[in-house]
């Protein structure tokens, strides 16, 4: 496969990563990312092959784990009971706890909420403000609370953890940012147990009580597991539809997208476009559990291979024109929220939250408008605005 070289930090491939997809793409499904050191998978067919192939997975193998240095301690602490780093036969038990708890009834019966709690926000805007502190970061990290039966009024506290956490996986993560994000997970942690011993004793009718409830087969999850779910429930789900509300809006203004693919009855088909065209996460990583061969490639135990999503994304063989905005595009099942045993959880969630956020701005406000040039934030491996300025014009 070929080597390539492209730093993700450096500035235009911050603001436009497609090109370098593109280029990668052409070279083949797989190609070796220099500065990752890691094969990456760039093609619709490829990406999708990896993410439910059973001989690859996120748990490292054993002979490879390493002990986290001393100041990230409390953080991996953390991710040694999340669904998201396990594999069989524990990912397998976590994850049907949780969708016994996290169903697809009691997600949909939050949407007269969710929207409830979009006018309130709408109601408070000023002329010209920053749409992505004011609406894009306050409709995920609300309702997430809600779930978890946190007061409104500690939002702000739980989306500071949850910032800070998430920049661990940031490919220009520095040693400041792995203190602050283990100081969150540590803060975090202690603040939920104490809300999953009060629940186990005085039950209410929210997210924590019903994980305490929900058992299989006579297994039901540890208090760390618990605190765990809650708090990847939150960094992922509220990370993930931030990105996409800002992406959104951005890519709705700039394309002049016409407000019939923004009702009802089209909006759901808009936010899929919006998920695949402009994606929230880029990179997500699997380790390689046996000896074998993907896409013509030999790998071997202990390896790693990024699937590039936002390349799977934009692959020209999966969709026509895949670097045109479409609403009305007919093509297969975007990768955003991965596919197989990892399949996010919290994606009927986040769909939700983004037809009703997208669907309600834009019909209380159709003269929304873009007050400067957006510009991305230097996140990778996530794709998301620095602030997204937007005038009402009303």
């Amino acid at each position: 496969m070929k080597t390539l070289h492209q730093s993700p930090t450096d500035p235009a491939f911050v603001q436009n990563p497609y090109g370098f997809y593109d280029t990668a793409r052409a070279g083949g499904d797989l190609f070796h990312w220099a500065e990752y050191g890691m094969a990456c998978a760039t093609s619709y067919k490829a990406v999708s092959a990896v993410l439910r192939d059973r001989r690859l997975g996120r748990e490292v193998p054993g002979e490879h784990a390493t002990p986290p240095a001393p100041h990230t301690t409390d953080f991996y602490g953390v991710e040694a009971h999340s669904m998201l780093e396990l594999e069989r036969p524990r990912h397998t038990r976590l994850r049907g706890l949780v969708l016994r708890a996290f169903t697809s009834r009691r997600i949909a019966a939050l949407a007269p909420e969710i929207e409830a709690l979009c006018h309130s926000l709408i109601d408070g805007f000023d002329p010209e403000f920053d749409l992505l502190t004011a609406y894009g970061q306050n409709v995920p990290v609300i309702v997430i609370a809600r779930l978890l039966g946190v007061p409104d009024s500690l939002a702000p506290q739980l989306l500071a953890w949850s910032n800070a956490m998430v920049g661990m996986y940031q490919a220009g993560r520095t040693h400041a940012m792995e203190v602050a994000a283990n100081a969150a997970a540590r803060d975090f942690s202690a603040f939920l147990r104490g809300y999953v011993e009060q629940r186990r004793t005085t039950p209410a009718d929210d997210l924590i009580t019903h994980l305490i409830a929900a058992e299989e087969d006579g297994e039901k999850l540890s208090t760390d597991e618990l605190i765990t779910t809650c708090i990847l429930l939150l960094n992922a789900g509220h990370e993930a539809t931030v990105h996409t509300l800002g992406n959104g809006v951005k890519t709705i203004l700039e394309h002049n997208v016409p407000r019939e693919f923004l009702t009802p009855d089209t909006i759901t088909a808009t936010v899929e476009e919006i998920i695949r065209f402009d994606p929230p996460l880029h990179m997500f990583t699997r380790w390689v559990y046996e000896d074998c061969t993907v896409a013509g490639h030999s790998f071997k135990r202990g390896d790693q291979i990024a699937c590039l999503l936002g390349a799977a994304n934009r692959d020209p063989v999966a969709y026509d024109a895949p670097n045109t905005f479409d609403p009305t595009r007919n093509g297969p099942a975007n990768t955003s929220f991965g596919a197989g045993p990892h399949f996010c959880v919290g994606a009927p969630l986040a769909r939700l939250e983004l037809q009703i956020a997208l669907r309600v701005l834009f019909e209380r406000h159709p003269g929304i408008a873009l007050a400067q040039r957006p510009v991305f934030n230097d996140i990778y491996h996530f794709h998301g605005l620095r602030s997204l300025p937007v005038t009402l014009n009303r």
